[in-house]
């Protein structure tokens, strides 16, 4: 039976343990938190990954924990209103299609339980060494325990362990997208129901929309910026380059910087790409932001971890048993998403400072066939 290790238990990770289980291989999940990670930004299932949810039998709970936004307002640097949509919004499009807004939290609870009975998962632990040999590859861990698997996969984001270890640097592979972004929640001080708001001033603002019946905001707040070496888990670091760079917008600015200071779900980052001439190499492959991250400028970075999975689970079920099978499936999987990945990257960068037009968003996010 083919063993797959799998780095990273969040979005790609879990939903390629579940079909890989399904196909008869069994997969092992190693995540580096030490319990299923909290917090995040709302994300979309469109498209073809509504397709994958579905045939997981996830879509009523996928639709049912929705976010259920009635539209939004653009506002000046005062907080006076500029703008308002009732139809659309900028973080979950239009209001009336079929895909699914909802927190990536949520979604990552409902994969891991629908999976943990199944699946070997490996809470705080990391991948340290990998040394491919002729039947396998030899894994080596933070823990100190040492493991052979037939094949590994990094799904474990944009700055993926297993990515530096079998690839190189990761500078190599990333294009800045020329922002940088944080996300946190807060109590809902606003008392916005349903309803976003987002205020931008110069190269600085944020979003904000309430969660969870109303009772707490999640908040995206960031700027324009060059790269810049910074250590990508140095918070205090992250937070006070925040501080500096936002610190100018007015309206509710202090007491979002405040509530940031206090959040427990502090993220930051830049807004970047992956892009590779290649996903796998020998015995491993990578899946998602690991491979091929298209920014949460796109709108698209789940449904891509969504769809590359199933698309990689079912190649890798295929080549089960053959000989050097492994070969044959990473390069199927690569000759079915890379098309797609194209299209869904290119919505990141096709209207700089504004959302995709609504007809590259439908275009890219349906064009890809589950079958094959």
């Amino acid at each position: 039976m083919t063993t797959v290790l799998i780095s990273g238990a969040g979005v790609a990770g879990p939903v390629l343990a579940y079909w890989l289980h399904r196909h008869g291989l069994t997969p092992t999940v190693v995540e580096r938190a030490p319990a299923v990670r909290g917090g995040g930004q709302a994300v979309d299932v469109r498209g073809a990954a509504l397709g994958v949810v579905e045939r997981m039998g996830l879509l009523q709970e996928v639709r049912r924990t929705r976010t259920r936004m009635r539209g939004m307002s653009v506002l000046d640097c005062d907080g006076n209103e500029i703008m308002r949509d009732t139809e659309a919004t900028f973080s979950g499009g239009r209001l009336d299609n079929d895909d699914v807004e909802l927190l990536r939290e949520d979604l990552v609870r409902m994969l891991h339980e629908i999976t943990c009975d199944d699946v070997e998962y490996v809470f705080g632990d990391s991948i340290t060494a990998l040394r491919e040999h002729e039947h396998g590859v030899l894994a080596g861990f933070d823990s100190g325990a040492r493991r052979d698997f037939d094949l590994v996969v990094g799904a474990d984001g944009l700055h993926s362990n297993v990515r530096g270890l079998v690839f190189g640097e990761e500078g190599r592979f990333l294009h800045h997208l020329g922002t940088h972004l944080a996300i946190f929640s807060t109590e809902n001080f606003l008392g916005l129901q349903d309803w976003q708001v987002w205020l931008r001033e110069g190269e600085a603002g944020y979003g904000i929309y309430p969660v969870r019946g109303n009772t707490e905001l999640r908040v995206t707040i960031g700027f324009g910026s060059e790269p810049f070496d910074y250590d990508h888990r140095d918070v205090e670091r992250h937070m006070r380059l925040v501080e500096e760079r936002c610190a100018g917008l007015r309206w509710e600015t202090p007491r979002l910087l405040k509530a940031m200071r206090e959040a427990p779900d502090f993220y930051f980052d830049a807004m970047a790409q992956v892009r590779m001439d290649r996903w796998s190499s020998g015995r491993v492959a990578l899946l998602g932001d690991a491979g091929y991250c298209p920014s949460p400028m796109s709108g698209q970075g789940t449904s891509l971890s969504l769809v590359g999975a199933c698309v990689l689970a079912g190649e890798l079920g295929r080549a089960a048993g053959t000989p050097g099978g492994h070969r044959a499936a990473f390069a199927r999987y690569e000759e079915r998403m890379r098309p797609f990945v194209a299209l869904n990257q290119a919505l990141a960068t096709e209207n700089p400072g504004g959302p995709a037009p609504e007809e590259s968003v439908e275009r890219a996010k349906n064009a890809i066939s589950l079958d094959g």
